[in-house]
């Protein structure tokens, strides 16, 4: 059995394809420019193998409601030539097999879930945020994504500023100061004039955003009380980890018991960011067998 992986992405689409064991047998990326360029190429990929199932992580905002018209497009996404592409339809076109649509950060979502479960670490629940470009959220309750009316949009949640950025308007452009708009990884160079890689790790603008990250953790924990809150993206490494852990400790001053905060609040179980693929084979399989 085959099971393809689109990770769609707002940089860069990431395809593969793996066995039931989630064994990836071949991968390929390429840059996203046109849908009509970004799509055909991504199909011309998969027509080389007879696929069982496709799972699709992509970008958004999408439509996930299925009764929906526009159930499978990418809706309003400020991604210049995306607005309104037709993304679920154009692959039911071309592949006859079970597909899942979601959210790429869903598609982490459960990829974590998934390798904790295959790791023996037997959740209930987790929550993953990514904080890249942007930021985004996606929740995982028993192996059902928590979205009923939509998918979250836990990226644009309002914090309290801290101290020393309250000069700082943020870079959302519909809320401003929402916590992507004072995390993302664009937010380095609208402070420093620097890109976050050039950015020192003793540098305040950590402190500053680790702050916001650790309210935003503390959000999910008193809202959803999960098990586990896995924190992914280009903007997250150890160090700052490190920071939100101590944030939050401090912020939530023993409110509510969480697990010890070095498996509470971790860095994905996934190297390089892989979680999305492993979670879109996972997904691709369990519609096989639905």
């Amino acid at each position: 059995m085959l099971f393809g992986s689109i990770e769609a992405g707002g940089t860069k689409f990431v395809c593969a394809v793996g066995d039931e064991d989630f064994r990836i047998k071949d991968q390929i990326q390429f840059p996203t420019t046109t849908p009509e360029e970004t799509l055909g190429k991504a199909i011309d990929y998969f027509k080389q193998f007879h696929l069982d199932g496709l799972g699709i992580a992509t970008f958004g905002p999408i439509e996930i409601r299925t009764n929906s018209k526009k159930y499978g497009y990418i809706t309003n996404t400020p991604k210049k030539g995306w607005h309104d592409v037709d993304f679920l339809g154009r692959m039911k076109a071309e592949f006859d097999c079970p597909m899942t649509w979601t959210t790429d950060v869903n598609g982490s979502a459960y990829g974590e879930y998934t390798m904790a479960t295959l790791a023996n670490e037997h959740l209930n629940s987790l929550v993953y945020y990514t904080i890249g470009t942007g930021v985004g959220a996606g929740i995982v309750v028993n192996g059902q994504f928590l979205e009923t009316q939509g998918h979250p949009e836990m990226g644009h949640v309002y914090l309290k500023r801290h101290p020393d950025d309250l000069d700082f308007k943020g870079i959302c452009p519909y809320h401003g100061d929402c916590l992507e708009g004072l995390v993302a990884g664009p937010t380095f160079e609208a402070r420093t004039g620097h890109k976050g890689q050039d950015v020192a790790a003793d540098d305040p603008v950590w402190d500053i955003m680790s702050y916001y990250v650790a309210q935003a953790a503390i959000q999910t924990t008193l809202t959803l009380r999960p098990n586990k809150i896995v924190f992914g993206g280009g903007v997250v490494n150890e160090t700052f980890l490190a920071k939100i852990r101590r944030d939050f400790a401090s912020l939530l001053n023993n409110y509510v018991d969480v697990p010890d905060l070095e498996h509470y609040l971790t860095m994905p179980l996934m190297a390089n960011n892989g979680s999305a693929t492993l979670g879109n084979f996972a997904l691709a399989l369990k519609a096989y067998h639905s």
